[in-house]
């Protein structure tokens, strides 16, 4: 019978294994879509154990700004994290894959993804991630197809997973401050704990196959929208939707907490934030316009697929 210490490294070496192929393989599909850009990469370790590997993108084709960066880290649980899971342990591992690309175009949307897992000492243990599309001006077709890719994933494990993980980042990918959506959402999981070794195969293999369905959905908008000609208005509206995802990522954002509050890289951590965004005091977009009708869709959750 497997001790506790061995089954624990087992379980590290699978997640790290799998999360480690995930970013490269999200890496070649974007560098492939992009056509000019290429992931600079930066190995980093973490004193109290531990840590990852960055890949960042600059000034590419299409993606203005992007980061795919895996990491892996271990050791003594901080207090900070005691207290905001509730939580006693010892110690504690993490690791997962976190994706944030920000497009040249304004009319390619910003989208984010993570995937994860966190296992304390004690053997208790969870997986959380999500994917969520922030566009700038949302195009109905694409919101809806985006949906139907998540659900088609959910599908396959659990047919209620899509309308309750949706729920789920439908509040949680919300700015109380502005009363608004951040983008259009996605799905949204967190300290999904697994019962038993089938179960955890099973959250293994979900949180996979949904970053692996990341690539393909993502590529498909950057071919869509990115050779379509925009304006200083429409790049102005831009930066204005980019600063929205500031204020969410800076105040409310727990990915970005615990990154800090476990000495995780700084420049990781907040390779989220865009190159540029803009605050314009009391901003109103035109009567009619294509802003107007792009934040209507920011106002209330949307139930996309029915």
């Amino acid at each position: 019978m497997k001790g506790a210490d061995t089954e624990f490294m087992e379980r590290r070496s699978i997640i790290e294994n799998s999360f480690r192929g995930l970013q490269q393989n999200i890496i070649a599909a974007l560098e492939q879509e992009d056509g000019k850009g290429r992931f600079s990469t930066e190995n980093w370790e973490r004193t109290e154990g531990g840590g990852g590997i960055t890949r960042l993108l600059s000034k590419g084709k299409i993606i203005e700004k992007g980061g795919v960066n895996f990491s892996a880290v271990y050791g003594k649980t901080p207090d900070a994290i005691k207290k905001g899971f509730s939580i006693d342990a010892e110690e504690f591992f993490a690791s997962g894959v976190s994706v944030v690309l920000h497009p040249e175009n304004p009319f390619v949307p910003i989208i984010h993804m993570n995937v994860r897992y966190f296992e304390l000492s004690s053997g208790e243990a969870w997986f959380g991630g999500g994917i969520d599309l922030t566009p700038a001006y949302v195009f109905h077709e694409d919101g809806l197809a985006f949906h139907q890719a998540l659900k088609t994933v959910c599908d396959r494990f659990d047919p209620q997973w899509y309308h309750q993980f949706k729920a789920k980042a439908d509040r949680y990918f919300y700015l109380p401050h502005r009363q608004e959506c951040r983008g259009i959402g996605g799905i949204f999981y967190d300290r999904i704990k697994p019962q038993n070794e089938k179960d955890f195969e099973k959250l293994l293999a979900f949180s996979l196959n949904l970053g692996n369905t990341f690539a393909p959905v993502y590529t498909t908008l950057m071919r869509k929208h990115s050779g379509k000609e925009f304006t200083e208005e429409n790049k102005n509206w831009q930066l204005h939707r980019r600063a929205r995802y500031v204020e969410f990522n800076l105040v409310h954002d727990a990915g970005t907490r615990f990154g800090l509050e476990t000495n995780g890289r700084t420049e990781s951590i907040l390779m989220s934030l865009p190159p540029m965004a803009r605050w314009e005091s009391n901003f109103i977009p035109e009567a009619g316009s294509a802003e107007e009708k792009s934040q209507q869709y920011f106002s209330l959750p949307i139930d996309w697929i029915g």
